[in-house]
């Protein structure tokens, strides 16, 4: 989602809670500053679906949840609450609270251009901090290409990337699958040539091995 910076308020975050039952649109609450959440294009929207789609008759019967972009991720010792395109959840303690999530072990962004930086770079620097996290996926809406962070059993952050033809695997969940099934029915718009498109994807996987050092 594009995140719109709202105002110069602090807010606390009982203050959020409360601020935001009274909106129209949801916001995220980023340091004590609130973002409201702009609309995506059609695509972002049917990518997202296709993820909860595949998901959720995967995880029928365990005691995993999968979630949508309408529930509130809250980011582990800190004030902070997003708003990711999906999540999943394994932890019992997420049970106990009915308006967000604390401890997911994975998250999918479905990337714009306006929140593409901010999602690879500083919303994931933040997400990182919760040991529960092990995959941290992010999808482009303009190209078959799938992106995740994910945390390996010596616990060091290693990037995973896929192309058409591959078969995408959220270790996370124990899900393998065709990363063609994430597409299904998605028309991409022929707006960037194949070169320069190559050049964006190694100047973000450049940037991104940066952040994980």
């Amino acid at each position: 989602m594009i995140a719109v910076l709202n105002n110069d308020r602090y807010f606390t975050p009982e203050e959020y809670f409360a601020w935001e039952e009274q909106q129209l649109e949801k916001h995220e609450l980023i340091d004590g500053r609130v973002y409201a959440m702009s609309g995506g294009t059609k695509n972002h929207s049917a990518i997202a679906i296709n993820f909860l789609l595949l998901i959720t008759p995967h995880l029928r019967g365990s005691k995993c949840s999968v979630f949508n972009s309408d529930l509130k991720v809250k980011i582990l010792n800190t004030t902070n609450y997003t708003y990711p395109d999906l999540s999943v959840t394994c932890d019992d303690r997420d049970r106990e609270n009915p308006i967000c999530i604390t401890y997911p072990c994975l998250i999918v962004e479905v990337l714009s251009n306006s929140a593409e930086a901010y999602d690879r770079g500083k919303k994931f620097e933040k997400y990182r901090r919760n040991p529960n996290l092990v995959d941290y996926v992010l999808v482009s809406s303009e190209e078959v290409a799938i992106n995740i962070y994910h945390k390996n059993d010596a616990g060091e952050w290693v990037i995973l990337s896929y192309r058409e033809g591959d078969q995408v695997e959220l270790k996370s969940i124990g899900l393998s699958l065709p990363i063609e099934q994430f597409y299904e029915e998605i028309v991409f718009e022929d707006v960037l040539s194949p070169s320069s498109i190559e050049n964006e994807n190694r100047s973000n996987l450049d940037e991104a091995e940066e952040i994980l050092g």
